[in-house]
């Protein structure tokens, strides 16, 4: 696909980021980690990947705002549009030398993500799309949601909270419903990346409660863009907003949706 020129600039810059990432990566052992809070870590090499990013997103776009996870919110000249980023998605995976990691970089224009990138660089497979152009995966393949219409066939993904946090026994009750429906459920830690699996068909659904706009924001572009369908866990939410949303393919969406949403 031939993107934009914000499209083209969020690639480029996503990559660069990636590479050194994948450096750091290979020394996983040696990095300096802070703590950040109860069971969630930030990385010297999270904390250089974000800079990267920043330095070729406003580089190349001065006047657009800008919303990262390390680095907090800069309101931009143009008020219509912001970069919203998280420069390593996937954090403790990488910290524990885990090779299911990602970048995800969205741009927003007038309260609407109109592209999204989401990058793993320890896979070199580079998910992105464009509002109303599809979603892609590398250079030339089209991504479409699976078809599988049979729950029983399906594989979903989730978040399990981590350190006791509150939304954990709403999603031990989740599993205990979907999981005897379902042919199996993934926690691979990383949100922006089951979403692109979602797009690409690796997955049938997602779901997950209290996530941060940088975590989704591109990856459900993406996953929208192949043809999934979506909505939030509780009525009257807006899945990006609020975090808390359900994903999946148009054929199981609702039976899924329904499953998600029983004791909400």
């Amino acid at each position: 696909m031939q993107g934009s020129a914000n499209l083209n600039i969020m690639m480029k810059a996503a990559r660069k980021a990636g590479k050194s990432l994948v450096k750091d990566f290979r020394e996983v052992e040696n990095l300096q980690v802070s703590m950040k809070g109860a069971g969630d870590f930030v990385s010297r090499a999270d904390m250089a990947a974000e800079k990267i990013l920043k330095d070729e997103l406003m580089n190349a776009r001065p006047n657009y705002g800008w919303l990262g996870e390390e680095t907090g919110e800069d309101e931009g000249i143009d008020p219509t549009r912001r970069w919203i980023v998280d420069p390593l998605d996937g954090t403790t995976n990488f910290l524990h030398g885990l090779p299911h990691w990602a970048i995800s970089i969205a741009l927003e224009h007038k309260g609407q993500i109109v592209s999204g990138v989401v990058y793993d660089a320890a896979k070199d497979e580079m998910f992105y799309a464009e509002k109303g152009a599809g979603a892609w995966l590398n250079d030339s393949r089209r991504l479409r949601v699976s078809g599988r219409s049979r729950m029983i066939e399906c594989i979903f993904a989730t978040g399990i909270p981590f350190a006791a946090k509150r939304t954990l026994p709403a999603t031990l009750q989740d599993l205990a419903r979907i999981m005897p429906e379902c042919a199996g459920v993934r926690r691979f830690g990383s949100a922006a990346l089951d979403l692109a699996y979602v797009a690409a068909g690796r997955y049938d659904g997602y779901w997950e409660r209290e996530l941060q706009i940088w975590d989704i924001a591109a990856g459900y572009l993406i996953a929208m863009e192949a043809g999934a369908l979506s909505g939030p866990i509780r009525e009257g939410q807006d899945p990006l907003r609020d975090g808390n949303l359900v994903i999946a393919n148009g054929a199981i969406y609702d039976g899924f949706a329904k499953l998600v949403r029983a004791r909400d």
